[in-house]
């Protein structure tokens, strides 16, 4: 497996976390907007509670592949961050946005109207940060961004290219996905009345993924074939595709009968699936269609010295998140009556 393969299936694994992770705090973002009901207060209290302990941690993980992408792959690095500058920017403003507005509106307990609207400010950038991301996402599949010598990377339907359906499709899709994450955490994190408030949430995305998804494979035939092809007419895709809607399957049905924990595990694996499903499907390209591993790919040395500093940082990281969520995040729910952590 050649150096540059590895390195792009890190960045792959990286994403999945950040899915998995960052994911569910945007996803947490979104249900705190449509927050509602007799215990909207209680939700927002218990998305605040289950975000708090571990969101900024989170973020490593998309740290990790703009780390990666810079040094092992500098050509893509700078083809994606000129091409995709808006959305990009769009994702930073949400990001950061929603990281002060979460924390000011905790220092505005006491303030109604200005706690209100840090909230509005939190969820809002909760929106846009998955939009953006996904659009991003989109585009690089997409087949959009067309780079000519001597352009300065900007692409041929200019800095606004990624606005496009494929592109604003997944990125609805990953908002879908991302809250889906989240409701299904939040049902395993809450107990009673919360508990079934988040149930019913997670279904409700659960439905929202799988028309966002069907949407997305249908424009993904006119506007992103080549990731279509390999969705469709590679030898990993019917098994792939078979153990993903296993998954949903399983999801659907755990959340209808009340089996939070199942529904959270397979929720995971179905988010897991996707994400890596779009990976393969469009390798070995980077940015379709014209930037790949091999040719964007730093010196050799340069991605050996990577690959040897990424294995020696995992020895710290994994340990340290595993500790962080121990901590943190281990037997504890939420108690709608006294509003603080208690043994679950």
């Amino acid at each position: 497996m050649a150096a540059a393969d590895i390195l792009g299936a890190a960045m792959l694994a990286a994403l999945v976390f950040y899915v998995l992770l960052g994911g569910a705090d945007f996803g947490g973002g979104i249900w705190d907007l449509l927050a509602s009901g007799p215990r909207a207060r209680e939700q927002r209290a218990a998305i605040e509670h289950a975000i708090g302990p571990i969101w900024e941690a989170n973020h490593v993980w998309l740290i990790l592949v703009i780390v990666v992408l810079f040094t092992g792959f500098p050509p893509a690095f700078a083809a994606i961050s000129i091409a995709l500058f808006v959305p990009l920017v769009l994702l930073l403003v949400g990001i950061v946005l929603r990281g002060a507005a979460f924390t000011f509106r905790v220092y505005h307990a006491g303030n109604a109207p200005m706690q209100s609207a840090w909230g509005v400010a939190f969820s809002v950038s909760s929106v846009l940060a998955p939009l953006a991301l996904g659009a991003s996402v989109g585009a690089l599949a997409s087949g959009r961004l067309r780079l000519q010598p001597g352009s300065g990377g900007v692409p041929e339907g200019g800095w606004f290219a990624w606005l496009a359906p494929f592109p604003l499709a997944i990125g609805v899709y990953a908002a879908a996905l991302f809250a889906l994450v989240a409701a299904a955490y939040l049902a395993v994190e809450t107990e009673g009345a919360l508990r079934e408030d988040f149930r019913k949430r997670a279904i409700g995305a659960a439905v929202a993924v799988f028309l966002a998804a069907a949407v997305a494979l249908g424009l993904s035939w006119l506007e992103a074939p080549i990731v279509f092809e390999g969705l469709t007419r590679r030898g990993w895709s019917l098994p792939f595709h078979l153990a993903t809607g296993a998954a949903a399957v399983l999801a659907f049905w755990a959340l209808a009968t009340r089996r939070v924990r199942l529904a959270r595990a397979a929720v995971v694996a179905q988010a897991a699936l996707i994400v890596a499903g779009w990976g393969a499907s469009q390798y070995p390209f980077i940015v379709v269609p014209d930037v790949t591993l091999a040719s964007a790919s730093a010196p050799a040395r340069t991605q050996h010295l990577l690959i040897l500093a990424l294995a020696g940082g995992s020895l710290l990281l994994f340990p340290c998140l595993y500790l962080l969520f121990r901590v943190f995040k281990g037997q504890r729910a939420f108690s709608m009556i006294d509003r603080r952590p208690r043994a679950g």
